[in-house]
């Protein structure tokens, strides 16, 4: 079997596991070839109130492109994945990565995970990215990764019921991509004590319910949509690349609390990525 070779443009932490420090391990575990270029480094990620580190421009994306293409490995490339982006300039930098790699091999694929913010801390990025990202990255994009508060940011909306959550998708796929990944889904008919992801692809509206767990960490969206871009790959199969990310999401994290850890336990827990614990049923809806 091929090896598949993902460029993954993220941000990246010395200490922890978010961004590039959480999807170029998971996808590695699961057998794909990693191109991991940095948005940003610091020490630690944000949650901690306080880092050290920088942010990097387009151009700085722009020439690790340049020096990738001057090696002539563009055609190798199978897919891009995306997430924090740091800056604008960033956001239009990935967009025309994107466009080199599908200049060189068509068949390439872009998974972009809109990391803007989340439910009780708002919008969490620099002002001018999540238009850039509607209106510029998202259009570009066959899968996106949206949790449920940027799912109703990208979509325009604010929306509690399943009904107005897949009306509120469709506005996203109507802007291009094909398939859409909700993670942290909590609408009217999810009981306290769960949380859904739901895919979308081709019509069609699939859910995963799994136990809400007690404990705030960063870095499990990025694990997410690495993982679901990793099983979504081979087949395009929706419904077997979300049965698969979830159980072994939901295994993660519920190894990191268990262990009591402020970080994810991605290497300490790296079985679950592969052979998950607990395996959930994929319902359609």
């Amino acid at each position: 079997m091929p090896i598949v070779d993902v460029l993954s443009i993220q941000s990246h932490v010395v200490y922890g596991h978010v961004g590039n420090a959480s999807a170029v391990f998971v996808l590695q575990r699961l057998g794909l070839e990693v191109w991991p270029l940095h948005t940003v480094q610091f020490s630690n990620h944000t949650g901690y109130g306080a880092w050290r580190g920088r942010v990097y421009d387009g151009a700085s994306v722009d020439e690790l492109l340049d020096g990738l293409a001057d090696r002539g490995v563009l055609g190798g490339c199978d897919a891009v994945l995306s997430g924090y982006l740091g800056a604008a300039d960033v956001g239009q930098a990935v967009v025309r990565a994107v466009e080199r790699v599908r200049a060189a091999h068509p068949g390439a694929v872009y998974c972009c995970d809109p990391v803007l913010g989340d439910v009780g801390r708002g919008v969490f990025v620099q002002p001018g990215i999540p238009e850039l990202v509607r209106e510029v990255a998202v259009p570009a994009a066959d899968v996106v990764t949206p949790n449920h508060f940027e799912l109703d940011l990208l979509a325009g909306t604010r929306t509690r019921e399943l009904a107005a959550v897949k009306d509120a998708v469709a506005a996203v796929q109507a802007l291009g991509p094909r398939t859409v990944l909700t993670t942290s889904l909590v609408t009217d008919d999810t009981p306290a004590d769960a949380v859904d992801l739901l895919v979308s692809q081709d019509g069609r509206h699939l859910r995963v319910r799994t136990p809400r767990l007690g404990l705030e960490v960063n870095g499990a969206g990025d694990a997410v949509a690495a993982l679901f871009l990793a099983h979504w790959l081979p087949a395009r199969d929706a419904a077997a690349a979300l049965g698969a990310a979830a159980s072994a999401v939901f295994g993660l994290l519920a190894a990191t609390e268990r262990a009591g850890s402020r970080e994810l336990l991605l290497v300490g827990a790296q079985e679950e990525l592969v052979r998950p614990t607990r395996v959930f049923e994929v319902e359609p809806v």
